[in-house]
């Protein structure tokens, strides 16, 4: 198996580019399933989550040529061959319930789709999913089935508009209940809808497309449905979860990092918080600068949320930036209830961090009366020592790398397919950035996690300068 060594000690200084965002880019190729019109995708990250998206389209239909280096992706799927994701997809990631909000408008078949995966940071429950689509005319049941299970879904009499209000702004929710409701009849309203800006990305694609969508301020987005469809050409966000990654990183190790093509309207929140940690940067018309700008300041209270708060995302790699920070923190996870567990690691480290199962912030949560840990408070700085760590999901993946970086001595990390599936040449950034970095293989070690590939080749693109 492989893995990343790091010896820390060395401040990153350099300049990347930021990839496109995982999280736009899964969707949007889920919702061109909707139509029979090519589609052609720019600025598409070359990471193992886009595989095994990649490889779940083209397993019902979807033809893809995909040139890597240019970062440019062609897509169109003329017929639906099937309507079934095989359960060798159960668990690979969050995007096969998914495929039941896009697929129902495109055939009358019933559709089969595998439990859903990704990172074990807490339940993930598709019950907002499911009554959405319900609620719109569609038939939905789980079944066993080769031990794991499925969802069967159809709707044999079409769907039909209504007004739907998520109990939870969910991203995903708001997602599905979106690609399901551009085909169907009449008018629908999804109230109390997530507004992250993947989905903006989702629906002006879906505007090229051809749906008709508007977005009102209290969250609410109406569809008009249609059948029409027509070519796509779009451009992919950048990802504000690596841009903030990288940004921390750099701060972190006390370097500078510029990251070209960063969006500033996408990370108001964020560069508040680093502003008030004493992080420094500098907001250019073609990107970020981040870098450290003296000692880091603790004292202050973070609370995770959905857009426009602090992502949850961000949350892990800045719980590192505050064990470097004077004073102490507190964190507040509100999305996910099991959002803590990397922490374990980070004390072996070094880190003093003390969780609490009660909602340390401005507000109670949905877990206030529930047994999670889903508070901590962290105390700095304190010194970190190098250890062998074992990546349980892709963002604490991150949080570790940041760790690595600045202890003492040379850290192993093991359970790099984590990593890869989210961040792009990962360690060539980090080797390019200066960090004292390499990939090595460990052949005594048993083998990491195999995600599922594609069943046929993804053809090369030739792109026309």
């Amino acid at each position: 198996m492989e893995a990343l060594k790091i010896k820390g000690g060395t401040p990153l200084q350099g300049k990347l580019k930021a990839q496109g965002a995982k999280n736009a880019t899964n969707k949007l190729l889920v919702a061109s399933l909707l139509s029979d019109k090519p589609c052609r995708f720019y600025n598409v990250p070359n990471i193992g989550e886009i595989e095994i998206t990649v490889a779940m389209c083209q397993e019902i239909g979807m033809q893809v040529s995909w040139d890597r280096e240019a970062k440019v992706m062609e897509v169109v799927t003329k017929e639906l061959t099937t309507s079934y994701i095989p359960q060798r997809f159960s668990g690979a990631n969050r995007i096969p319930i998914l495929m039941i909000g896009a697929l129902l408008g495109r055939t009358d078949q019933d559709i089969i789709v595998p439990v859903t995966g990704g990172d074990c940071i807490g339940k993930r429950p598709v019950d907002f999913h499911l009554d959405a689509l319900r609620k719109l005319g569609a038939n939905i049941e789980f079944r066993e089935m080769k031990r794991l299970g499925a969802y069967f879904a159809q709707a044999h009499s079409g769907l039909k508009g209504t007004v739907i209000t998520l109990p939870y702004p969910s991203v995903m929710a708001t997602e599905n209940t979106i690609l399901a409701s551009v085909t169907a009849r009449g008018v629908t309203e999804i109230k109390n809808a997530a507004m992250e800006p993947e989905i903006v990305d989702l629906i002006l694609f879906l505007q090229k497309l051809g749906a008709h969508i508007t977005l009102d301020v209290d969250r609410t987005i109406r569809i008009q449905g249609t059948r029409r469809f027509y070519e796509v050409e779009h451009h992919i966000i950048p990802d504000r979860i690596e841009v903030a990654s990288w940004g921390m990183a750099a701060i972190a190790s006390k370097g500078r990092i510029f990251i070209e093509d960063a969006k500033h309207s996408d990370m108001i929140t964020f560069l508040n918080k680093m502003r008030e940690v004493g992080g420094g940067f500098s907001v250019h018309s073609n990107g970020i600068e981040f870098f450290y700008d003296g000692p880091l300041q603790g004292g202050l209270h973070l609370e995770t949320d959905v857009h426009p708060g602090f992502m949850t995302d961000w949350q892990q790699p800045f719980v590192v930036l505050l064990t470097q920070a004077m004073g102490s923190s507190v964190v507040h996870e509100t999305v996910y209830e099991n959002r803590f567990g990397y922490t374990e690691v980070l004390k072996e480290m070094g880190a003093d961090i003390t969780q609490f199962r009660q909602c340390l912030g401005g507000k109670q949560c949905r877990f206030a009366s529930q047994s999670f840990p889903h508070s901590i408070i962290v105390k700095g700085p304190t010194a970190l020592n190098a250890k062998e760590i074992a990546v349980p999901d892709l963002r604490a993946g991150f949080a570790y790398i940041m760790a690595a970086l600045i202890a003492e001595g040379t850290s192993t990390i093991l359970g790099l397919p984590y990593l890869d599936r989210g961040y792009e040449n990962l360690v060539e950034k980090l080797i390019d950035l200066g960090a004292d970095a390499e990939r090595v293989e460990l052949d005594d070690r048993p083998e990491e996690i195999v995600y599922p590939q594609a069943s046929r080749p993804i053809a090369a693109l030739t792109v026309s300068a």
